[in-house]
């Protein structure tokens, strides 16, 4: 897992809370999804808006900014909380390894490059297979069990 962290600006941080706080309202703005992480050193839970990639049945979460907060906590944590304030629910996760990334990664971007360019490792939906290999390594793909 390399380093790689893409810090979001003070406007990337009002608009993720602005869509966070409406999915922890229940409403969604393309598959935006609350979920709530354990600190590392706080033991607090920390709200973060993610979007929630559904693959042949599975759920996974993708952290397209790299080895982020949200990241880091889960990996510490091996669990969030899903779903809207008041009604979220525990799950266990487990980070997948680097060679199955590309299959997800693709996917993810197909649906919301928009949301995430220049902040996936510079890969784009026309990105070949050997690209999303060679950045795999520095997002964090983590699959949502029950």
């Amino acid at each position: 897992m390399t380093q790689r962290y893409d810090v979001p600006g003070l406007g990337a941080r009002i608009v993720n809370g602005a869509i966070r706080r409406l999915a922890e309202a229940g409403l969604t703005i393309q598959g935006s999804t609350a979920i709530r992480v354990r600190g590392r050193t706080s033991g607090r839970l920390r709200p973060v808006v993610v979007n929630l990639l559904a693959v042949d049945g599975r759920r996974f979460l993708i952290s397209p900014r790299g080895n982020t907060q949200w990241a880091r906590n889960a990996r510490a944590a091996g669990e969030i909380e899903i779903g809207p304030r008041g009604r979220t629910r525990g799950h266990r996760i487990v980070e997948m390894p680097d060679e199955d990334k590309p299959d997800l990664l693709k996917p993810y971007i197909d649906r919301w490059f928009w949301q995430v360019k220049g902040h996936i490792g510079g890969l784009t939906p026309q990105s070949s297979r050997d690209e999303m290999r060679r950045v795999a390594p520095s997002i964090p793909v983590f699959e949502v069990l029950d």
